[in-house]
């Protein structure tokens, strides 16, 4: 998060907050969050979820349009955690907070069971259901309009661009590669079966299982991009921050084999698309490098900053792919 931002929340907007969306007192717990402050609380006797984030991430247009789409796609059997209206019936609520900063806070159901990332359950069928929800939500959105053409969520190619100004000026190659990505980016076609709104952050920290059934959350990241950009998301995350040893590889592939099984149920998508992976691995590759300088003290990094950083600069120079497989493999 902003740091800016995160200076201009006070204990105050929280209370308001919780007002508005009714919660019983004492049922408030504070979970773990990156670019937004997440709760947990009760109203009613249901287990709710609270997000709240900043003017400065998104607008209450931008929310309204994700929920918007988050309760299209539950409607027609995507299992996501839905969004629950406020007291007063809104499904975004708006705090002023310090410093020109307002907060805007919605509310979800709290999805069923628990992390995905205990070793037990993160396996080939879990891998196949994956791609089975992330093929029904492609093919479901090229029949999505917004109830209301305001409600737009961010493009891809836009949505980019906005994190290149966290790199450092000195790092100018870095900024060559991101500008060349940027380039790639606007060249490449749009139509109904390689683009739409997507989840853009689809893994196992966004999803909890319970007795094998997935339940989705945090639809914060979508916007309008390509089928082949939110499978190179999952990919992403589903492997090492350094995917270079057989195993590993051999682990990315096998990842891929039922992720890609489990999305045919559902969607097709071109062996044309798919060689676009690797163009989108590395822009979240890209991505990620410039929230880390944005978001925390690269001089004094925890263990996963570490992680993810050591030697990210020279394979972001030397063009190293983030994992080097042919993805043509598992398209059409």
């Amino acid at each position: 998060m902003d740091k800016t931002a995160r200076e201009a929340y006070s204990e105050a907007v929280l209370q308001e907050v919780l007002r508005r969306f009714g919660a019983e007192p004492g049922s408030i717990k504070a979970l773990n969050g990156f670019e937004s402050f997440i709760y947990e609380y009760t109203r009613n006797g249901q287990e709710l979820v609270l997000r709240v984030t900043h003017s400065g991430r998104r607008s209450p247009a931008e929310i309204e349009g994700e929920i918007d789409w988050l309760n299209y796609l539950t409607d027609r059997d995507v299992p996501a955690a839905r969004a629950v209206p406020s007291m007063n019936g809104n499904f975004v609520e708006v705090v002023p907070g310090a410093n020109g900063f307002s907060f805007l806070a919605a509310s979800f159901v709290k999805a069923a069971g628990g992390s995905a990332r205990r070793p037990e359950i993160w396996n080939t069928t879990l891998f196949r259901e994956m791609g089975r929800i992330m093929g029904r939500m492609h093919r479901l959105t090229k029949a999505y309009q917004p109830r209301n053409p305001s409600l737009k969520r961010p493009y891809i190619e836009i949505d980019f661009d906005g994190m290149e100004r966290f790199i450092p000026a000195s790092e100018t190659i870095v900024l060559e590669k991101a500008g060349a990505i940027r380039e790639r980016l606007r060249h490449l076609p749009k139509d109904i079966n390689s683009y739409g709104l997507i989840h853009f952050d689809f893994h196992r920290g966004n999803f909890f299982v319970d007795e094998g059934r997935i339940t989705l959350f945090d639809f914060d990241d979508c916007l309008y991009g390509w089928f082949a950009a939110d499978i190179a998301i999952s990919l992403f995350y589903a492997v090492p921050h350094h995917c270079e040893s057989k195993e590993d590889l051999d682990n990315a592939a096998r990842f891929m084999d039922y992720f890609m099984e489990g999305y045919r149920m559902e969607n097709m998508i071109s062996s044309q698309w798919m060689r676009t992976i690797p163009l989108f691995l590395k822009q979240r590759e890209i991505d990620l490098y410039a929230v880390v300088h944005r978001s925390m003290d690269v001089n004094n990094l925890d263990q996963w900053g570490t992680s993810y950083m050591t030697r990210r600069k020279w394979k972001i120079e030397n063009d190293i792919p983030f994992v080097d497989l042919d993805f043509a493999q598992w398209g059409c």
